[in-house]
């Protein structure tokens, strides 16, 4: 099992770094499709290791430097303390240890999770515009909105079309800051205190897109009526900004259908029928593409 005494770091926490090579505990926690990630119990402390030894290699330096700044912004995420790759070449990621995935919802809940959300959004970030000169911040990286979201889109035909046909209808806005997978396996609970994880898909985006995919995971994970609440809450945080709300949902909805044909999402007969059940009430979507 991987010390953290092997890890060769370029950043690192000078108190860790003092007492790095004294007895500590790894202990496995849920790995995600990208990465491994382990519980470190050092000094009495808990951290958490995250290990990027699958096919996934975002720049890591970037996502320490966006911890860092996010945190300085106080915007409720991890506090990075460290980084820099194993014996193998992986990268890794050393943050705080900020509890367990929300498990539970109840409107109090909602309401948090939507500010935290709407928070997100409004970071403030500077975008280059043709007649000025100044570089986005280089930790926020910029990506084709098709090509990040929809990767293997052009295999599956039936989706390939109306994913194109939405986007000659929506104008997708990348002039924001986005979480890129705000899920409530990516909120983390602890003594009451909510803290965002998980930010290898932060990026300059549209807000209304990560609004929809996160209202949509809600929606079908949980209940309907949650949903709708949950999305009440952002519509008044965010004022008029959350337009176009139903060619945002069906893209969520066709992004979730490619990955659950990829065989990465968990369903059973119950979200089965939640995720038909959108399809049936949006204009844009076709039932039988499940």
């Amino acid at each position: 099992m991987i010390q953290l005494s092997s890890i060769r770091w370029v950043q690192l926490d000078e108190a860790i770094r003092q007492g790095i090579g004294q007895e500590h505990r790894m202990i496995p926690l849920k790995p995600g499709l990208e990465a491994d990630v382990m519980r470190v119990e050092l000094h009495d402390q808990l951290y958490v290791l995250k290990i990027w030894n699958k096919d996934s290699r975002p720049d890591i330096r970037k996502q320490y430097q966006l911890l860092h700044e996010l945190s300085q912004s106080g915007i409720q995420v991890s506090k990075p303390y460290g980084w820099g790759t194993d014996e193998h070449q992986n990268q890794v990621l050393l943050t705080s240890y900020d509890g367990v995935p929300v498990t539970r919802l109840d409107h109090g809940i909602l309401r948090r999770l939507a500010q935290t959300l709407n928070d997100i959004h409004q970071h403030t970030v500077r975008v280059k515009e043709p007649q000025r000169k100044e570089a986005k911040q280089d930790y926020i990286p910029h990506y084709n909105f098709i090509d990040y979201f929809f990767p293997q889109v052009a295999k599956h035909q039936d989706i390939h079309h109306i994913v194109h046909d939405l986007m000659k209808r929506i104008k997708v806005r990348q002039d924001h800051f986005i979480h890129g997978d705000y899920n409530l396996g990516n909120i983390l609970e602890m003594n009451g205190k909510y803290t965002v994880i998980d930010w290898t898909n932060g990026q300059y985006g549209d807000p209304r897109y990560d609004a929809a995919w996160s209202v949509f995971l809600i929606t079908i994970y949980n209940e309907r009526e949650l949903g709708m609440f949950y999305q009440t809450e952002l519509r008044a945080l965010a004022g008029d900004t959350l337009d176009e709300e139903e060619g945002f949902e069906a893209l969520a909805w066709l992004r979730w259908v490619l990955l659950s044909r990829e065989g990465h999402v968990p369903r059973n007969s119950e979200v089965m029928r939640r995720v038909l059940n959108i399809a049936v009430r949006n204009p844009y979507l076709q039932a039988d593409l499940l």
